[in-house]
């Protein structure tokens, strides 16, 4: 039942996007109605969800194909459902949304086009998170390529949109190639058979196994953005509508951590090795992935580099997890995967919360450029609240869902710690850069937070700040959504461990974390601090009645601006010093060439290490060195001729 559900759900998502394409004129009515068609699909979907979490979700779905090796092969087990539903929660909610942030007739070229594209990727996600066979995997994970990068390219006029978009066609025809050699040797070590199955025991070790693993980290790591592998995410996070961005960086990239899972899950004794890579990769992208974001001035950029610091996040869980099958240690393992896995929705939550927030920003004000921006607080008070209850939630701070999902990631990490040997110094390390992420982490929200909506306006256009309802609703229910997790993870226990068992292990969460307890705790912490803001803001009613309040002290200067803020750099000054070295920030500083210069003028960038100056500078040169076998190309048949028999000839020697 749970699989043919899905494929309805699919279907409705994938033929959302006709109804604005085959209307003769942009309508409205078309546009609401494709919305609509979307919703009951991701509603559809969510019902598959419920009954295969309840344990009554049925049989697989199963078709022969004339294409050799292939089989639709659909089924919904624990794990699917967990991923399925931020997938169907948000595409839902990103429809709502985009009726008022890209209507049809304030974009009538992209508008339609991005309908379809948008219900298309729906779809072959949801397709990529139940095959059970790779070659349906892989012809749904290409469709899910082209789909985003069409959504990518959705601006395409624009040059910065048009080379976002070539990085990540580029970046993810790369992971697919890895995906085709694995899914070869997986088939070749399952006895030729395409179906995705447990393996037999002692394979994991073998160079096969091993090799699986090296391409599952390479081709997954490219799509869900792990570092070094996380090339083309920021840009195509930043180029795309901010309802795109949302189910890119909540779900698409998450694709990557399925398949991981999902792959790895097959071997029954995964080797040390795979636990202690997985975690140092992990590290790597949380404490690097926040410390990129730091240094952004764009907002949607600064929320791209946030999924890879959470994805980081997320694959340390996942580090725990292999650690802990390997050693024979069940707590650590369920402990790392639940954590990780509840994190994958937790991520998807807040995440797509802080885009949509991003978008209801950019819709008003016209700019991504925070330091453009300011005020807003009281001009969008729906949105900033639901902003900062986002930002919490992404700064694991309690008692929102974030806190959660890394408590049980802790828990598991504090474990090993305890234990001697390397196991334990590398446990250590782990927690430690965990909690290095909170920290910087809250810097850079309270940094953005203070940026966009705190202060004075830096533009004319924030006087003119309005908000929309319709783009307001989804922002309302994710933050329902991250309230809900936080307050109440017990309910959480019955998908963790469905989950879990998908993967593999079979786990009763409950046990392994006291999430009752941890439910009494968040309640409390949030009625102390319902109370405590009840009490500020009576007490600042009653200080506002009694008299009329009195200006900001300016230390008697009388004449101040809004250019006299903090702006996003001057607040991250510290923080970016300190990754220096690795940050390597551009800086435009003024010269002043007497003591009292008329006008000053600074700017700071923080590049990309891996793209813009490793692998742009790299691909350069190879471009001039092929340039140069030019010469061979004469336009002559006679030559090429010459050429393939000089090849024949070799060959046949070498024969």
């Amino acid at each position: 039942m749970s699989a043919l559900l899905v494929v309805i759900a699919a279907a409705l998502s994938a033929v959302s996007g006709l109804p604005p394409l085959l209307a003769r004129k942009h309508s409205r009515g078309a546009d609401l109605f494709s919305a609509a068609l979307l919703v009951t699909g991701s509603l559809v979907g969510l019902a598959a969800v419920g009954t295969a979490v309840a344990g009554v979700g049925g049989p697989p779905l199963r078709l022969e194909w004339h294409l050799p090796g292939a089989l639709l092969e659909i089924a919904v087990d624990g794990l699917s459902a967990l991923f399925l539903l931020p997938l169907f929660v948000i595409s839902g909610l990103g429809a709502v949304y985009a009726t008022s942030y890209w209507p049809p007739l304030r974009h009538p070229r992209t508008a339609p086009l991005l309908r379809l594209f948008y219900g298309v990727t729906t779809s072959a996600i949801a397709i990529v998170f139940v095959a059970r066979n790779s070659i349906l995997f892989l012809m749904a994970w290409e469709v899910m390529a082209l789909g985003a990068f069409l959504m990518v390219l959705t601006e395409g006029r624009r040059r910065d949109v048009r080379q976002a978009g070539w990085i990540y066609i580029t970046a993810t025809h790369t992971g697919t190639l890895a995906l085709f050699a694995l899914f070869a040797i997986v088939a070749s070590l399952n006895e030729g058979s395409f179906h995705l199955g447990l393996l037999r025991a002692g394979l994991a070790s073998s160079p096969a196994g091993m090799a699986v693993f090296w391409l599952a980290l390479f081709g997954f790591g490219l799509k869900a953005g792990i570092m070094p592998m996380h090339i083309w995410l920021p840009g195509a996070h930043a180029a795309t509508p901010s309802h795109v961005s949302a189910l890119m960086s909540g779900v698409l990239i998450k694709t990557g951590i399925y398949g991981l899972v999902r792959i790895l899950s097959l071997f029954p004794d995964p080797p040390l090795l795979w636990g202690g890579v997985l975690l140092a990769f992990g590290a790597v992208s949380g404490v690097l992935g926040v410390a990129y974001a730091l240094g952004q001035h764009d907002l949607k950029k600064l929320l791209a580099y946030h999924s890879i610091e959470n994805i980081g996040i997320i694959t340390m869980g996942l580090g725990l997890w292999l650690g802990g099958r390997s050693l024979g240690e069940p707590v650590w393992a369920v402990l790392g995967l639940a954590g990780g896995l509840l994190h994958v929705v937790n991520h998807a939550f807040f995440k797509a919360l802080l885009f949509l927030g991003a978008g209801s920003v950019i819709h008003a004000t016209g700019t991504r450029e925070m330091d453009r921006m300011g005020g807003l607080l009281g001009r969008l008070p729906r949105t900033s609240s639901t902003f900062l209850v986002g930002a919490v939630a992404i700064c694991g701070l309690p008692p929102l869902n974030g806190f959660v999902s890394e408590f049980l990631i802790y828990l598991g990490l504090l474990r090993p710690a305890t234990s001697p040997g390397p196991v334990a110094i590398g446990a250590a390390g782990a927690a430690a850069a965990l909690a290095l992420i909170g920290g910087l982490a809250l810097s850079c929200f309270v940094k953005a937070f203070g940026t966009v909506f705190l202060g004075t306006p830096r533009d004319p256009a924030t006087f003119r700040a309005h908000e929309a309802s319709a783009m307001t609703l989804p922002l309302l229910i994710l933050s329902g959504l991250c309230v809900f997790v936080g307050l109440f993870p017990f309910a959480t226990a019955p998908l963790l461990n469905r989950a879990c068992l998908g993967a593999g292990l079979p786990a009763d969460v409950s046990r392994a974390a006291p999430l009752a307890t941890l439910s009494l705790v968040q309640i409390a912490i949030a009625a102390v601090l319902l109370g405590v803001s009840w009490l500020l803001a009576r007490r600042l009613r009653d200080d506002v009645a009694r008299r009329q309040p009195l200006p900001t002290w300016d230390c008697g200067y009388a004449a101040g601006t809004s250019r006299m803020q903090y702006t996003s750099s001057s607040f991250a000054s510290w923080s970016v010093d300190l990754f220096r070295w690795a940050l390597s920030p551009r800086e435009e500083k003024p010269r002043f060439p007497h003591p009292f210069p008329a006008k000053g003028h600074y700017e700071s960038h923080v590049p990309d290490a891996v793209l813009d100056r490793i692998l742009v500078p790299a691909f350069r040169r190879g471009g001039w060195l092929l340039s140069r076998a030019r010469v061979i190309q004469r336009g002559q048949m006679q030559l090429y001729l010459l050429y393939v028999v000089i090849i024949l000839l070799v060959l046949l020697w070498r024969v």
